[in-house]
């Protein structure tokens, strides 16, 4: 049995969610990832050196970082060599000759090498994926342990600058603005700035052999990288982008990051996936007829819900999901579809006729991307935009965009601030939609 000293010294292996009951890591506070990734596209071979900036949150000797399939060669902290490190079940294990004490610098250098795969969970493989020609990385909710060692859970935040170097004939995209972008023989190395604050399995890396369309530089800049055999369909599909990012400033408040790009792969993906500052879509869903624009709205707002605010944990996850559906329905109700009511009232429909058996609350982690927990959360928020009529609901929503921009949030921020906005009590509002699995009445 350990020491009541050796205890104190040694960080969690784990941060406790019950959803991810193995992800994260105590006793540090990672501030910075600088990532210098090199990848081989034909042979998927990934040499990484990370650099971890971070402070201590306890007396440390001995602390974890979460990195799956790749093979560490070298670690230091703070330029020392590491006095002892392992790899085992998805971690790896750091040990420091010297402890450090609470509220210490922490600087972390991993070198690494491999062929990455994505990790298998409850919800499929996430993370570092090969394509027909290129990579998609798509690691909600735990997949970035994939490609690069991290704190990974939603509640650790922080800035990332990446840097890869690739085949030429490849275009690379990575969270934040490009800073700089040179070529020295057949290889090309591409270097992004993302300074505010991300979760981790929002940092993403993109590779294809795709071009670049505007979609506007006025305002926020708004790109989409695909391949040229879509070109046309994409100039359709997503032209309308720049007015959902008009309307979605107006009700959310200001766009939160510096620019936002649209990846489409041309390979098929059975969902599209958000990142920060970037949405990534498959070849299947650009049809040269809007028949996904829906899916459009829903990836764009992730960018104020979902990538901005954060959840704290992976039981909030409706934070995320319910107010990106609810966007879809107040698109529609822009561009001149069905009313965000009329949309509500089908969604009730369906719910009605399936299980009633998910608490939005705390829909457990078999549940997290059930579609029934996304109409269940825009069912709550039209509900409560009826309690609270149009001027008071976007108020509070861009109230709560703010007050909380590149933080994480929980349910009871959202209702203790719902509550602030109402003028009238809301408990038993929040109760039935929340805390009961029965579909409310109205």
């Amino acid at each position: 049995m350990k020491s009541r000293d050796a205890v104190q010294l040694e960080g969690s292996a784990s941060v406790g969610d019950p959803y991810v009951p193995e992800r994260g890591n105590g006793g540090y506070s990672v501030t910075r990832y600088e990532l210098d990734l090199d990848y081989r596209v034909a042979s998927n071979r990934l040499s990484g050196r990370a650099r971890l900036s971070a402070v201590t949150t306890q007396s440390l000797k001995r602390f974890s970082l979460d990195l799956a399939g790749l093979t560490v060669s070298k670690v230091s902290v703070n330029g020392t060599k590491a006095t002892k490190f392992a790899q085992r079940d998805d971690k790896l294990y750091v040990s420091v000759a010297t402890p450090l004490p609470v509220g210490a610098t922490l600087t972390v250098d991993v070198h690494y090498t491999g062929a990455p795969t994505p990790v298998t969970g409850p919800w499929g493989e996430v993370g570092w994926e090969e394509l027909t020609d290129g990579v998609i990385v798509a690691s909600q909710p735990d997949g970035a342990r994939s490609w690069f060692p991290c704190d990974d859970h939603p509640s650790a935040k922080a800035s990332f600058r990446t840097t890869i170097t690739t085949d030429s004939p490849y275009t690379v995209f990575a969270n934040g603005t490009l800073t700089s972008q040179r070529t020295r023989s057949s290889r090309t190395t591409w270097v992004f700035e993302q300074p505010e604050p991300m979760a981790c399995y929002l940092a993403t890396v993109q590779v294809g052999q795709y071009e670049s369309t505007t979609l506007t530089e006025s305002g926020v800049v708004q790109r989409v990288l695909a391949p040229s055999a879509l070109r046309s369909a994409v100039a359709h599909d997503f032209a309308r982008q720049p007015q959902m990012m008009a309307l979605f400033e107006r009700l959310f408040g200001p766009y939160p990051f510096a620019a936002y790009t649209v990846v489409v792969t041309g390979d098929p993906l059975e969902i599209p996936v958000e990142a920060q500052g970037a949405s990534i879509f498959g070849a299947n869903h650009v049809d040269g007829g809007r028949g996904w624009e829906r899916l459009v709205a829903h990836e764009l707002a992730h960018q104020w819900f979902g990538n901005s605010l954060t959840v704290r944990g992976w039981q909030h996850i409706w934070l995320n999901e319910g107010f990106a559906c609810y966007a879809e329905w107040l698109w529609s109700e822009e561009c001149g579809g069905p009313t965000a009511a009329r949309l509500a009232e089908q969604a009730r429909t369906q719910l009605a006729r399936l299980p009633q058996d998910l608490l939005l609350a705390d829909p457990q982690p078999e549940r997290m991307f059930d579609d029934r927990l996304y109409k269940r959360g825009a069912l709550l928020l039209h509900a409560l935009r009826g309690t609270l009529g149009d001027e008071a609901f976007f108020a509070l929503l861009r109230e709560w965009t703010t007050r909380y921009r590149y933080l994480t949030v929980t349910t009871h921020d959202f209702i203790d601030l719902a509550g602030a906005h109402a003028g009238q009590p809301l408990r038993e509002l929040f109760t039935a939609w929340l805390d009961q699995p029965k579909l409310p009445s109205s």
